[in-house]
């Protein structure tokens, strides 16, 4: 999962945080054990949840000091996007990386191949291996080791406002090309724009991609495909729904703006994912009388030739440098345990990744699961290799100089493709 860009406030922010995590150092617990074997010390949390995820969490990490008493667990909320690079340069000067980080799954790989990660395979933090859903492995492994354990999984999806749909007289569109069509009149009966258009984070040009046969890169036969028709189109559908007022945009605050509009009901739509869904309904647009029912999930529109969205969620993973890892193994084990994911499931509505909590009548009934696990279980695997999450800075740039009309699709398509086979040197 993404969440787009936080600007300087939370960079200032995590600063301030991170001299927290700097001051308990990386656990203070040695072994992670007292004389009696018992587990102690300090473990420190970098977690990456958003304002509406991030109290659960807090309380969920705490329940593990519960079961262990003489073990102090350091919670520090870390914004999304600045904790990648603050976990590097913590890491890489050996000083206040935390000893667990809930890592975005296109991080995993780039972070053991750096060395900062422990391997997990052959310790507690790996429980029940088999329960876990085969596409929530992938990204935990690099080089045939295991690196992380996977905590939630997700996918895209559409989020619309019913009641805006109804009084515009029409229905839930299931490609691009419909909801084109649809924006005049839900603007001309409703007054709000079809759709909020993510423009500054390249995750949301994924189904975009995907919608045309398209992929960033082949890495079993490693081929560059992002610069192909498909990559061309991608691009160009983003500027035509721009440019025909279909969809509004912002190059910067993506996350929030969107999720604002959403919530005003100035937009009906919006392409999003299950942790916004409490955020979401916290709006006037979901409150009475329309209610909470008033947000539906549909799939993501299809392009010209597929329907496609991308496999994200997070994972929890140790830092190799952790004078914790005992302790830290455990809080591993027990964050992605089926009981914790059952709680994060009842009260953010966030999918699970073992494949024994979807049996649980609570979750089973979820109506955001019902229809997330279907898509999350139908959606496109992203290269899991060092340079994944990488990939994405080319089409920001990228997404950004066409919808401001500085460059035309296929100059951007090819600009991202070149881009890609500078990154990757072994890359056709």
């Amino acid at each position: 999962m993404r969440r787009g860009i936080r600007g300087a406030a939370a960079t200032a922010l995590v600063a301030g945080m991170a001299l927290a995590a700097t001051a308990c150092g990386g656990g203070d617990g040695g072994s992670g054990g007292d004389s009696s074997g018992e587990l102690s010390g300090t473990v420190t949390f970098w977690d990456t949840s958003n304002d509406a995820e991030k109290a659960t969490y807090r309380k969920l990490a705490e329940g593990f000091q519960k079961e262990h008493p003489k073990v102090h667990v350091q919670y520090v909320n870390v914004p999304f996007g600045d904790a990648n690079a603050k976990f590097k340069n913590a890491a890489g000067g050996n000083s206040g990386a935390p000893d667990v980080m809930r890592t975005e799954v296109a991080w995993t790989a780039d972070f053991a191949n750096l060395g900062y990660l422990a391997p997990l395979d052959g310790t507690p933090a790996l429980d029940r291996t088999d329960d876990y859903l085969p596409q929530a492995v992938g990204s935990t492994k690099f080089k045939g080791k295991t690196y992380a354990a996977p905590q939630v999984i997700d996918t895209l999806g559409l989020f619309y406002n019913k009641k805006l749909l109804k009084d515009a007289g029409v229905g839930v569109p299931k490609t691009f090309a419909e909801l084109a069509a649809d924006a005049k009149k839900i603007k001309a009966k409703t007054g709000a724009t079809a759709l909020y258009l993510r423009g500054d984070d390249p995750y949301w040009f994924l189904p975009y991609l995907y919608g045309e046969g398209g992929n960033m890169v082949d890495a079993r036969d490693k081929i560059v495909q992002i610069d192909d028709g498909a990559g061309v189109k991608a691009f160009k559908t983003l500027k035509d729904l721009v440019d025909s007022k279909a969809a509004v945009t912002d190059a910067t605050d993506g996350q929030e703006n969107q999720l604002k509009a959403l919530k005003d009901g100035t937009v009906a739509m919006a392409v999003d994912g299950p942790w916004d869904i409490e955020g979401a309904r916290a709006g006037k647009a979901f409150q009475p009388p329309a209610g909470k029912e008033n947000l539906g999930v549909a799939p993501v529109p299809a392009g010209s030739r597929a329907q496609g969205s991308p496999q994200g969620g997070w994972n929890l993973s140790v830092y190799a440098g952790s004078k914790n890892l005992r302790a830290s193994y455990a809080f591993v084990k027990y964050m992605s345990s089926a009981k914790v994911q059952q709680q994060t499931t009842d009260k953010l509505s966030l999918l699970p990744t073992r494949k024994s909590v979807y049996e649980v009548p609570a979750v089973k009934n979820n109506e955001m699961v019902k229809f997330f696990k279907p898509a999350v279980d139908g959606a496109v695997q992203r290269p899991w290799i060092a340079e994944g999450n990488s990939l994405f800075e080319p089409i920001k740039v990228q997404m950004n100089k066409v919808l401001t009309g500085s460059a035309t699709p296929e100059q951007a398509a090819k600009a991202t493709g070149d881009a890609y086979r500078k990154l990757l040197k072994d890359y056709k």
